[in-house]
């Protein structure tokens, strides 16, 4: 990337800047690395510059070479952020810039950002609290603002937000890391209302990390355990037998209503996986995608429809995916919403876009010319 001058300069026709960045420090680094790579293969170079922007697991914000090999994500390479040159986006509202600080060198401007592609899956990116840098920047970004990365990023919060919107969920129970540590054993009394079997996950963390299905109540205990290295904040979830099924949510244009997209289904294939598990989605492709799903017309619209509601209840911006159960019964239960959906060309996100007219070049293009829209500030 070649430095340039500041954006908004009288006479400059550059071409909008993108700083992606990706990365972070939460368990889902690698997927948030491999969501990178493709996006730097597909965006469209002719219309968008590209400042590639990683977080190491440590925490340090360094410059990355504009190249998507080394961040592909396979079963037997788990790809991680690396470099030396300190990249920092200035929190100076007036600048809009990416400052590099390469080793023994003196601090420099890189260039103007017009708009930053936030990448980053779980705590510590996806949560809001990225998107409360960028916010004191002043700087336009793809995606939910603060609140709503904040509160759908939580599935405990998530599930108060959707009841009290009239959306159905699912029976559940909370446990707290406090209530854990003060009472194990009316944490476990408490779950058994549920009935068997259970999924228990972290409340703040996704692609499925630390999610373990309980079958056994003799298991439940180092399933909650498990869950909580992940986060000490723990969600149990009665079982919903039936399919799982994924709407992808689009912001409108300017005072537009959001648009949603076919629904797919999940069905997950062979004998290793009993459900949609990391190792499905992300290592084993054992994850199959119909879309269209096979559902009855007024079904689908439904769930288009509700998918639209739960995207304004969240208070949504951007993108989300709205993720299903649909019952034997003809029920649906809203699982969750994903403010930052799994983003390679194999994520569900952009395949059930690309059955509604975006291929995954032209999805890149649409988030980033809908951030650019936006006006910073309160909206």
């Amino acid at each position: 990337m070649s430095e340039s001058s500041p954006a908004g300069t009288a006479g400059n026709q550059r071409k909008p800047v993108v700083a992606i960045v990706f990365g972070g420090r939460s368990s889902e680094h690698a997927v948030s690395c491999a969501t990178a790579a493709s996006v730097l293969r597909a965006i469209d170079r002719d219309r968008f510059d590209v400042v590639p922007i990683g977080i190491a697991q440590d925490g340090r914000w360094v410059l990355v070479a504009d190249d998507p090999e080394p961040l592909q994500l396979t079963a037997q390479h788990t790809p991680s952020v690396q470099g030396e040159t300190t990249a920092l986006i200035s929190t100076d509202p007036a600048a809009r810039e990416v400052l590099i600080f390469p080793p023994d060198e003196p601090p420099r401007t890189l260039t103007a950002v017009d708009v930053v592609l936030p990448l980053l899956h779980g705590p510590f990116g996806e949560d809001g609290t990225l998107q409360g840098v960028l916010e004191l920047a002043d700087t336009r970004y793809v995606g939910s603002g603060v609140a709503a990365s904040a509160v759908m990023m939580d599935k405990a919060l998530m599930k108060v937000v959707f009841s009290a919107a009239g959306l159905p969920v699912g029976p559940h129970v909370v446990i707290t890391d406090k209530e854990w540590r003060r009472d194990k054993a009316a944490c476990l009394d408490s779950v058994s209302s549920l009935g068997l079997p259970v999924f228990v996950k972290p409340a703040r963390a996704g692609s499925s990390v630390g999610v373990v299905k309980v079958d056994a109540a003799d298991d439940l205990e180092t399933a909650i355990e498990t869950a909580r290295v992940s986060d000490p904040k723990v969600l149990v979830e009665a079982a919903i037998p039936g399919r799982e099924v994924e709407c992808g949510v689009l912001e409108g244009h300017g005072a537009e209503a959001p648009r949603a997209s076919q629904i797919g289904e999940i069905t997950v294939t062979g004998d290793r996986h009993t459900f949609y598990d990391f190792e499905a989605k992300y290592l084993d492709d054992a994850a199959q995608l119909t879309c269209p799903a096979d559902l009855p017309g007024d079904v689908a619209d439904e769930i288009r429809a509700l998918s639209v509601k739960a995207f304004d209840a969240a208070g949504c911006e951007g993108l989300a995916r709205v993720d299903w159960f649909y019952d034997p019964g003809g029920r649906l239960m809203l699982n969750e919403i994903n403010t930052m959906p799994g983003f390679t060309p194999q994520s569900m996100f952009p395949r059930v876009w690309a059955e509604s007219g975006f291929d995954y070049p032209s999805l890149i293009t649409e988030l980033i010319e809908l951030a650019l829209e936006r006006p910073t500030g309160l909206r």
